[in-house]
């Protein structure tokens, strides 16, 4: 199947194709069994160290703890970061320069900064400026850090998306009657969303795996940092490395995959039906949003 931007490979560029994948999966093969060796010479495959994964006081003292503190930093940056990063990114586009001209300096500004130097930042001001306890302060730290980074990140996102789509669906919006306001929330950003997607879900990818930072900088009893707890009273540095990291790509796999549902979900509710918005349906679009209709409140009749 050909298109634009892809032509459909021809017999001799199918066999290549196939080479290669087959040249590939063998070095694959060979780096494992590489791998495999190296760690039996070492002893790591004893089961001895990986015994402790198979208990459940391995998982109930250290690894569901840790797992539910980053579940908890990661969902809190993600509520708080994605409607932030959308108010941003929005911002930006505002035809008021008081409003583009600050929105962009934030948003510029803290996409510039580290999020680990973020989250430092956050917990000096936590100790010095705030009376939250010393137990929180941590957990404060990190989710702060990374709402700040990944808000700014998200903005760009947002506005990226929207400027994205076709100029005719604005112009068309303005045509039936629709102000600014309304063409951003009911035309702009639900067909928008489809789009930005894949970037989102890249994002709050990013959210899960630095969460990890602020248990090897700030002392946060997430994943990793419970993870150093267990292989230190087992002796399995190696197995738990391997352990947390295939949780991590659980973690995330599963984030991806319900993500992916999602957009196709959202794909096949905008199959449109064809129908076309009459003055009516305007006015009552109109009338839901500012409790009145045209001629009663909104800036005269069509």
């Amino acid at each position: 199947m050909s298109s634009v931007l892809y032509d459909a490979p021809g017999p001799r560029a199918r066999q290549r194709n196939i080479a290669l994948s087959i040249v590939f999966f063998l070095l694959l093969a060979l780096l494992l069994w590489w791998a495999w060796g190296k760690m039996d010479d070492k002893n790591q495959l004893e089961w001895a160290l990986w015994e402790p994964f198979v208990t459940a006081q391995a998982w109930n003292t250290y690894l569901l703890p840790g797992l539910g503190n980053t579940i908890k930093a990661a969902a809190l940056s993600m509520v708080i970061a994605l409607p932030l990063g959308a108010v941003f990114g929005i911002a930006r586009m505002s035809d008021h320069r008081w409003v583009r001209v600050p929105a962009g300096v934030v948003v510029e500004f803290f996409r510039a900064v580290p999020v680990l130097l973020l989250m430092l930042f956050a917990m000096e001001f936590y100790v010095r400026s705030t009376n939250v306890s010393s137990d929180d302060r941590p957990l404060y730290a990190v989710v702060t850090g990374l709402v700040l980074y990944n808000a700014s990140v998200l903005a760009e996102v947002v506005r990226a998306g929207i400027l994205s789509l076709p100029r005719g669906q604005t112009e068309a919006a303005y045509a039936v009657g629709l102000r600014k306001g309304q063409t951003m929330s009911s035309i702009l950003l639900p067909q928008a969303v489809t789009v930005m997607l894949p970037a989102i879900v890249s994002q709050l990818v990013v959210i899960v795996k630095d969460t990890a930072l602020g248990g090897v900088m700030l002392t946060f009893p997430e994943l990793m940092s419970s993870r150093s707890t267990l292989a230190a009273n087992y002796a399995n540095v190696v197995p738990s490395f391997i352990v947390v990291g295939i949780i991590f790509v659980a973690l995330n796999f599963a984030l991806t995959s319900f993500a992916a549902w999602l957009e196709r979900r959202l794909r096949r509710s905008k199959r449109g039906t064809g129908k076309v918005l009459g003055a009516e349906d305007v006015e009552e679009l109109n009338a839901a949003e500012v409790g009145g209709s045209f001629g009663a409140g909104a800036g005269g009749s069509i």
